[in-house]
């Protein structure tokens, strides 16, 4: 009979695991990875959605409810009408611009970058969402804002990696969302963007030409990067939108 109390047995015993278990594991992941990308697709329709005013929130109320999985691929489908990429100055309707990975995009240079655009229309009214990719107080933010022809914010979504709970997590929040509703982005003919404000003396966000919105309590580096990246993400594609209009 082999030994079983050695050195060596607890070794081969700890490596038939290890790849048992990692087998195992690899399979479990490899199965998995289609209801993954689905999952995936879901969120970032429900996001798009979400910046156009396309969800289930109730007035009144302060929590984010998203169209429901089950619904949300049939519902972009009715929302948006049309998806682009913009790159070198040129912009050409594209089913791939939903597939493109701002992360990526975010570290290439100007000319190799691709900058996706969605076109959507509700009662009406035509939206230009635009996806948008940043850096908070932790790690990646990102979101999504919707233009009107006027470049007026009808819509905002934001979401983070790894930002402080309860304090630069809260960009995630309807209440801070809700802010951007409304906000223009110009300056009569001029880009300003908007400004996650510190000293912006207006918390119910009454005054929606001022380029601003009220700050987060104690999280401002990650209100500076939600303003730096609506600034720089927004002022490249402003020409566009015009030319588009």
């Amino acid at each position: 009979m082999a030994k079983t109390d050695g050195n060596g047995y607890t070794v081969l015993f700890a490596t038939i695991m290890v790849v048992v278990v990692g087998g195992i594991l690899a399979s479990l992941a490899q199965g998995l990875k289609p209801a993954i990308k689905e999952n995936e697709r879901f969120e970032k329709q429900q996001n798009i959605l979400y910046a156009m005013g396309v969800n289930e929130n109730v007035e009144g109320e302060g929590s984010v409810n998203f169209i429901p999985t089950d619904r949300v691929e049939a519902e972009y489908k009715k929302y948006i009408t049309g998806s682009y990429i913009i790159q070198n100055g040129k912009i050409t309707e594209d089913e791939g611009a939903f597939a493109i990975d701002m992360k990526k995009q975010s570290k290439l240079s100007k000319s190799e970058r691709k900058m996706p655009l969605f076109i959507g229309e509700r009662d009406g009214q035509k939206f230009y969402v635009i996806p948008m990719y940043g850096k908070g107080l932790w790690d990646a933010i990102w979101g999504y804002v919707a233009l009107d022809d006027n470049l007026i914010v009808q819509g905002a979504f934001f979401d983070h990696k790894g930002e402080t709970p309860g304090l630069g997590a809260n960009i995630k929040e309807r209440y801070f969302m809700d802010d951007f509703t409304g906000e223009k982005i110009m300056n009569g003919n001029k880009f300003a963007g908007i400004t996650v404000a510190k000293g912006n003396n207006d918390p119910v966000n009454n005054t929606k030409d001022d380029n601003e919105v009220d700050a987060l309590a104690g999280a401002t580096i990650t209100g500076d990067g939600v303003s730096a990246m609506i600034k720089s993400t927004l002022k490249a594609y402003i020409p566009h939108i015009q030319n588009m209009k």
